[in-house]
C-alpha cells in the first residue's frame, strides 16, 4: 500500500505514535488509509450540510475496510462574492484548492481520496487535484439545492439577481423583492439551476469520477444523498484493490462524453474554463476548437434554468443525466466503452431511460440540432470567446451595435443603473480577465440587471460569466485587454458585429486603425499589486486555455 511509507517498519514508530495519539489501532493501521476531502464550510448554501455527507462516506469506507481520514478544503460562494471586489477571488480559488489538496494527500501518502464538493470552484479544483495526484479517487457531491416558489412558480437565486434591474426599472416593488429574498433559495444545496455548481456535478458524473445522481439528485433527499455518500465510501476501497487511478479514468473520450452532455443540457459556459484545466492536470490537451466541434454534432435536449423554467430536481425526475446520455448515443458522439469509477458508461446507461419527455427531449425533437455553447472567433477574439447561446433571444443571435466601453465590472453597473445604456449598443467590460481583473470575475449582476430591465443589447468582456446569466452575453474573450488584446483597442461608438449562429465576433474597424490603436497602446498598471492575487495574475494564463497557472 501507498500508506506503507508511514506506518510501517521500525523507522516509524514515531509516525505511529502520532496515529495512536489520534486514536486510530494497530488495526486501522493494517487498512488503507482513505483521505476524505469535505468541502464543508457555513457562508456556501451548498456546503452547509457536507459534514453529514462527510460522515456517511466514513461509514462506507469503514464498512469496505479501510480507514477513513477526514481533511478539509477552503470554498467561496460566488453568488456571496458576486459584484464586488471578493468576485476576483473564486476562479483563483480553484488553484489553490487544487494545490492544497495534493500537498495534504502526498504529505500523507493515503491510499485513496474521497472528494466531497458542491459548488463552483470547488468542484473543478478537486477534479485537478484527481487528475494530478493519480490516486483511486471518488468524488460525490452535496447535491443541487431545490427550487423556490414565488407565486406558483418556480424561482432561484438568478430571479433574485435580475429582480433588482426589475426594482430599478419598476417593474417591480422593493416589498415584493424582499419577500422573494425569502422564498427563491429554500435550504441547502447548489443553486438550483443549470448553473457553474450543477454544471460541474453533472460533468463530474459524464467524466466517470463520480456515481449517477452526483448532479441531480436534490440536497434535500437527505436519505438519497447519504446512500450514494455511503456507496462513494465503499467503491473507492474497490478501485485501490484494482489500482484503478483517476487518469485511467478521465481519457480523451471522456472529456468528449462531458462536452457532449454539457452542449446537451445547455450548461454554464464556465465548463469551458474547468474542463481544459482539468484535462491538463489529467496530461491531455483539450483545446478550445474542440467545444466547437462537439457543438455542431450536438443536439440541445434539456432547457434548464436560467436558459429555460426547469430545474435540476426536474431532471433528476427525468431519468438525470444517464439518461441524457442514452439519448445522445443515438447522435453517435458518447464513447460507451469509457470508464467510469463502476465500470464503463455504457454499462452505466443500458437501463436508464426518459421519465420526463418535457424535460429530457430526444435528439429528434430537440430545441436546437446543436449545442447550447457556442465558441466565437474574428478579429475581436483571435483565440475565441464563449456565449450560451441556449440562453439568448432569437432576435440577439445576430446583431450589430454601438460599444459602450467599461474598464470595469463597477462603472459598467454604474451606467447601467444611471440608464446610459440604450438599446442598439453593446456594452464592452475589460480587464476582468484572468490577469487583468484579476481573477476573471463573473459578470452576473451587470447581465441580470440588463436583462431585469428588459434591454435589448449586448455584453461582452474578456471576464466571465455565471452560469445564471443569460442574453447576448459572450466572455472569455481572449487575448484578454490586459495582454494587448483587441478588445483593449474598441473605442466608444465602434461597431461591433455577433454573428451567434456563424460564430462570428467582429470589430468593424480597419486594419489599419487596429494597428495605430496598438501601436498607441499602453499596458495599464495591475489592479492588485500584493498578496496571493498579484502572483496569480503573473502566473495564470489565458482562458482559451483554461486559466491555469504555468
Amino acid at each position: 500500500m501507498r500508506s506503507d511509507v508511514v506506518k510501517k517498519g521500525s523507522t516509524r514508530t514515531a509516525h505511529r505514535t502520532l496515529f495512536h495519539a489520534m486514536g486510530y489501532s494497530d488495526e486501522d493501521l493494517q487498512k488503507p488509509l482513505i483521505g476524505v476531502v469535505n468541502a464543508f464550510n457555513e457562508i456556501i448554501p451548498g456546503h452547509m450540510h457536507l459534514r453529514d455527507i462527510a460522515e456517511a462516506v466514513k461509514l462506507g469506507i469503514a464498512a469496505a475496510g479501510g480507514t477513513p481520514i477526514e481533511f478539509p478544503a477552503i470554498g467561496i460562494c460566488d453568488g456571496i462574492a458576486m459584484g464586488h471586489d471578493g468576485m476576483k477571488y473564486p476562479l483563483a480559488s480553484r488553484e489553490l484548492i487544487c494545490d492544497s489538496i495534493e500537498a495534504v494527500a502526498n504529505g500523507h501518502a493515503f491510499d485513496g481520496l474521497v472528494m466531497i464538493p458542491n459548488c463552483d470552484k470547488i468542484v473543478p479544483g478537486m477534479l485537478m487535484a484527481a487528475g494530478r495526484i493519480n490516486i483511486p479517487t471518488v468524488v460525490v457531491s452535496g447535491g443541487p439545492m431545490l427550487a423556490g416558489r414565488h407565486k406558483g412558480k418556480d424561482i432561484s437565486v438568478s430571479t433574485m439577481f435580475e429582480a433588482a434591474g426589475k426594482v430599478e426599472s419598476g417593474q417591480m416593488t422593493p416589498e415584493e423583492m424582499h419577500q422573494m429574498e425569502h422564498e427563491a433559495c429554500p435550504g441547502c444545496g447548489s443553486c438550483a439551476g443549470i448553473f457553474t455548481a450543477n454544471t460541474m456535478n453533472c460533468m463530474t458524473e459524464v467524466l466517470g469520477m463520480g456515481l449517477p445522481g452526483n448532479g441531480t439528485i436534490p440536497a434535500a433527499y437527505f436519505g438519497a444523498r447519504r446512500m450514494l455518500a455511503k456507496k462513494a465510501g465503499a467503491v473507492v476501497m474497490e478501485l485501490v484493490k484494482k489500482n484503478i487511478c483517476p487518469r485511467d479514468i478521465m481519457t480523451m473520450e471522456s472529456f468528449e462524453n462531458a462536452i457532449a452532455v454539457d452542449m446537451a443540457i445547455g450548461g454554464s459556459t464556465n465548463t469551458v474554463l474547468h474542463l481544459p484545466a482539468i484535462a491538463h492536470e489529467a496530461g491531455i490537451d483539450l483545446p478550445l476548437q474542440k467545444f466547437d466541434e462537439i457543438s455542431r454534432k450536438a443536439a440541445y435536449i434539456c432547457k434548464m434554468s436560467p436558459g429555460g423554467t426547469y430545474h435540476m430536481q426536474d431532471l433528476n425526475e427525468a431519468g438525470g443525466i444517464s439518461a441524457v446520455m442514452k439519448e445522445l448515443t443515438k447522435l453517435g458522439i458518447i464513447h460507451t466503452e469509457a470508464k467510469t469509477v463502476t465500470g464503463t458508461i455504457g454499462e452505466r446507461i443500458d437501463q436508464a431511460d426518459i421519465e420526463r419527455p418535457d424535460v429530457i427531449h430526444s435528439v429528434d425533437n430537440a430545441y436546437m440540432n446543436r449545442g447550447g455553447i457556442a465558441i466565437l472567433s474574428g478579429n475581436l477574439a483571435p483565440d475565441g470567446a464563449v456565449i450560451k447561446e441556449s440562453a439568448v433571444e432569437p432576435d440577439l443571435l445576430v446583431y450589430q451595435g454601438t460599444a459602450k466601453c467599461y474598464d470595469s465590472e463597477e462603472e459598467a453597473i454604474k451606467a447601467i443603473i444611471g440608464g446610459d445604456i440604450k438599446e442598439g449598443n453593446v456594452v464592452v467590460i475589460r480587464y476582468e480577465g484572468p490577469k487583468g481583473g484579476p481573477g476573471m470575475r463573473e459578470m452576473l449582476n451587470p447581465t441580470a440587471v440588463i436583462t431585469g430591465m428588459g434591454l435589448k443589447v449586448a455584453l461582452i468582456t474578456d471576464g466571465r460569466f455565471s452560469g445564471a446569466s443569460r442574453g447576448a452575453c459572450i466572455g472569455h474573450i481572449s487575448p484578454e485587454a490586459m495582454e494587448g488584446g483587441p478588445i483593449a483597442l474598441i473605442e466608444d461608438g465602434d461597431m461591433i458585429s455577433i454573428d451567434i449562429p456563424n460564430r462570428k465576433l467582429e470589430l468593424l474597424v480597419s486594419d489599419e486603425e487596429l494597428a495605430a490603436r496598438k501601436a498607441a497602446w499602453k499596458q495599464p498598471e495591475p489592479k492588485v499589486k500584493t498578496g496571493y492575487l498579484s502572483r496569480y495574475a503573473r502566473l495564470v494564463t489565458s482562458a482559451n486555455t483554461g486559466a491555469v497557472l504555468k
